[in-house]
C-alpha cells in the first residue's frame, strides 16, 4: 500500500519547463498588451498597466519586449492568432443548406463587432504614425486576409471559386468594417446591429445571385 508521502508526490503536477515558464510569461504579456488596447485604447496601454495586470516583474517584460514598441507589435501578432482561434472554435456549429451563408456572415460580424476587433481598429488608427506599428498592423492585416480565403470554401462551399462570389464577399467585408468603425466611434450598438441586420439582408440577395442555397429572407 502507497505512503501519504508517495500518494502526494504522485499527484503533484509536474514542474513546468524552463521554456514553458518563458512561454507562459510572454503570453500573459501579450494578453495583458491586448486587453489594455481593448480597455484603453493604444495611448492607453502602458508598460506599468501590462506587467500589472499580466502579473509579471517589469523585468521579465523588458526581458521578452525591450520598448512598448516590440510589445505592441508582438502583440498585434498575438491579436491575430486570438482572433483565428475564436472564429475557428465557431466554424463546426455553423448550419448547413440554406442558412449556411448566412451563418457564415453573422460568424464574420460577430468578429468585426467584437473587442478583438476594436482593439485592431486601435493600432491601426495608431500605426498612421508610427511606422514600425504601420508593418507590423500591414502584416498581421495580410495574413488574416489570406486567411479568409484560404477559409473561403470551408466556409461557404465550392462557390467560393466564383470570382464574382468572392467579390462581392469583398463587399460584403468592407461593410462590416464600415460598421464596426461606427461602434469605434461610441454609436449606440443597438442601432448598429439593426444597420447590420439590414445590410445583411441585402448581402445574402447579393450572394444569392452566386448560390443557390443562400437565403434572402
Amino acid at each position: 500500500m502507497a505512503s501519504t508521502d508517495e500518494t502526494v508526490r504522485s499527484t503533484k503536477k509536474p514542474r513546468r519547463t524552463q521554456g514553458e515558464r518563458r512561454e507562459a510569461t510572454r503570453s500573459a504579456l501579450l494578453d495583458a498588451t491586448v486587453d489594455c488596447l481593448i480597455e484603453y485604447g493604444y495611448n492607453g496601454v502602458t508598460t506599468t498597466r501590462v506587467v500589472e495586470r499580466a502579473g509579471v516583474s517589469r523585468g521579465a517584460q523588458v526581458h521578452h519586449f525591450p520598448t512598448k514598441g516590440e510589445l505592441v507589435a508582438q502583440a498585434v501578432q498575438h491579436l491575430s492568432h486570438r482572433r483565428r482561434v475564436e472564429m475557428a472554435a465557431e466554424i463546426a456549429d455553423l448550419p448547413h443548406g440554406a442558412k449556411r451563408v448566412e451563418g457564415v456572415l453573422d460568424l464574420l460580424w460577430r468578429s468585426h463587432a467584437g473587442p478583438l476587433f476594436q482593439a485592431a481598429l486601435e493600432l491601426w488608427v495608431a500605426a498612421r504614425t508610427d511606422a514600425e506599428l504601420a508593418e507590423a498592423v500591414r502584416g498581421v492585416d495580410r495574413q488574416v486576409t489570406a486567411q479568409i480565403w484560404e477559409g473561403a470554401e470551408l466556409l461557404f462551399g465550392p462557390v467560393a471559386r466564383n470570382r464574382a462570389f468572392a467579390e462581392d464577399l469583398e463587399t460584403a467585408l468592407a461593410t462590416m468594417r464600415g460598421l464596426a468603425l461606427l461602434l469605434s466611434a461610441g454609436n449606440d450598438p443597438k442601432a448598429v446591429e439593426k444597420r447590420w441586420k439590414a445590410a445583411r439582408k441585402r448581402i445574402l440577395a447579393m450572394l444569392a445571385e452566386h448560390d443557390p442555397l443562400s437565403s434572402a429572407n
